[in-house]
């Protein structure tokens, strides 16, 4: 018998040879040989022609990651290295981009190390690891070649290519360990490869922000998903706001861009409520946080308070008119040359002076700002960049990204909020347990700044007319 690839435990102890010669037979020519450059191909390549340029003479490694275990032989789904997918266009997983340098220093040549296709002359494409007929069919070599535009080679011979070539070497590290392992490099150096690749994400390019558009129409479709079944939700619970709008992410997208946050109650005073599992009750508020990921991993980051009766209470509606102006000094801080810092300022400036005239904050309202008091009821930062990832351009320096101004291209968040938690004192008590937060993904455009998510209303009356027109103007509660 031959050497057996399978769980301690199957029920199959091993492959007969007259099983393996059977196997091995009677396969098609499936190679597709008329494809072509992907849409995203010649942007890929602009990017990398930029990364070259920062780094003359440096060998550059960008693995796309692995999978990681849930637990025990299941896997999470794979969503590859960002950085990765920006410089490629690539989603496949076992991969790297490296860019040698060519001799002389003039530039790079770029190839991708991806893992061909099963051989059918071995049991590998249906007993291994990463076999074809488990896991499904890979792009072969020749074919990657064609969408990708760039030499491919395979990554089983990644480690001892690079382990070979003395050239001076930064890789992204935390995704591929025997990548790691094969090559000499600095953790500080590596570092700043990965603060370049980030900072490159910072300006999108038009076919980017045509992919943000998707995203974002794509969510607002999902929100109104939301709506239409929130009379469904009150009868089960936030799963099922969960589960709606996760439908939508996977009808029109790849997936939502990060866990969706269905707070409703005093769950929407939790920043990151993720467990989406508690009641939805009449007289409440349903602070919904979700963003469709396009198939090409773009990603939308849209906020909404709903009142779930369809109508906010007086309380409700003072806090949140609060938020919403404080989002309109946010929104109109937002154009070229403005400090990044600008539309943050701006709305905590507003809260804070909001709170002191509630009599929840004492003293001065712009000391009160200046020490960042109002943070004890607005908790994080005022927006955030918006790509790839949902918090994108994370590892770029702080000079380029908090540190900067903001340019054409850039798509930045803008989400003030007001969190009472319920077990809060210094609060009156009918305002404990109220969460607001109204986030919209902002283009900085020549004249200013474009709203992409500007098909969701905003204001309170709007909130309110939208829901009537997409319930009926029925009363929420046990129809279904």
């Amino acid at each position: 018998m031959a050497k057996s690839t399978a769980r301690k435990n199957s029920l199959y102890p091993g492959i007969s040879p007259e099983l393996s010669a059977l196997m091995r037979t009677g396969w098609a020519d499936t190679e597709q040989r008329d494809l072509r450059p992907a849409e995203q191909a010649p942007h890929a390549a602009r990017r990398r022609a930029a990364l070259s340029a920062l780094f003359p003479g440096e060998r550059l490694v960008i693995p796309s990651g692995k999978l990681k275990t849930r637990s025990n032989d299941c896997a999470y789904p794979f969503r590859p290295y960002s950085a990765y997918v920006h410089m490629t266009g690539d989603q496949a997983r076992d991969c790297a981009l490296v860019l040698e340098p060519r001799e002389g220093g003039e530039g790079h040549d770029a190839y991708v190390y991806r893992l061909p296709r099963d051989s059918r002359d071995g049991d590998e494409f249906w007993t291994g690891m990463t076999a074809e007929l488990w896991m499904g069919r890979r792009r072969s070599l020749a074919e990657s070649e064609l969408l990708l535009g760039l030499p491919c080679r395979d990554i089983r011979e990644a480690p001892a290519r690079l382990a070979a070539s003395g050239a001076p070497t930064r890789i992204v590290r935390g995704h591929d360990a025997a990548l790691e392992e094969a090559v000499t490099s600095d953790e500080e150096r590596d570092a700043e490869l990965e603060a370049a690749l980030s900072g490159l994400r910072l300006v999108k390019d038009d076919w980017e922000i045509g992919e943000l558009r998707k995203a974002v129409d794509s969510t607002v479709r999902g929100f109104t998903d939301v709506v239409r079944e929130l009379a469904v939700a009150i009868d089960t619970s936030e799963r099922w706001i969960e589960g709606t709008f996760h439908r939508r992410a996977r009808l029109e997208g790849n997936d939502v861009g990060y866990g969706s946050i269905c707070a409703a109650g005093e769950h929407a005073t939790i920043m990151h409520w993720e467990r989406n599992d508690g009641p939805v009750r009449p007289g409440e508020l349903l602070l919904l946080d979700a963003g469709v990921e396009t198939h090409t991993l773009y990603t939308a980051d849209v906020t909404r308070t709903l009142p779930i009766s369809g109508t906010f209470t007086p309380l409700q509606r003072k806090i949140y008119d609060a938020v919403y102006e404080a989002q309109e000094a946010g929104i109109a801080a937002v154009k070229p040359g403005a400090a990044y810092r600008d539309f943050h300022d701006a709305a905590q400036r507003y809260l804070a002076h909001k709170l002191v005239e509630w009599g929840l904050l004492d003293g001065d309202p712009e000391r009160v700002f200046e020490l960042a008091l109002q943070r004890r009821f607005t908790m994080a930062g005022t927006g955030h960049m918006l790509g790839l990832d949902v918090h994108d351009c994370a590892q770029a320096r702080t000079e380029e990204y908090v540190g900067g101004v903001l340019e054409e291209g850039m798509v930045l968040t803008v989400e003030p909020g007001l969190y009472f938690q319920p077990d809060d004192l210094t609060v009156p008590e009918e305002y404990r347990g109220i969460g607001v937060r109204i986030e919209d993904d902002l283009l900085v455009t020549a004249e200013g700044n474009e709203n992409l998510s500007a098909g969701l209303p905003r204001r309170a009356d709007a909130v309110e007319a939208w829901m009537r027109d997409l319930t009926g103007d029925r009363g929420q509660g046990s129809q279904h």
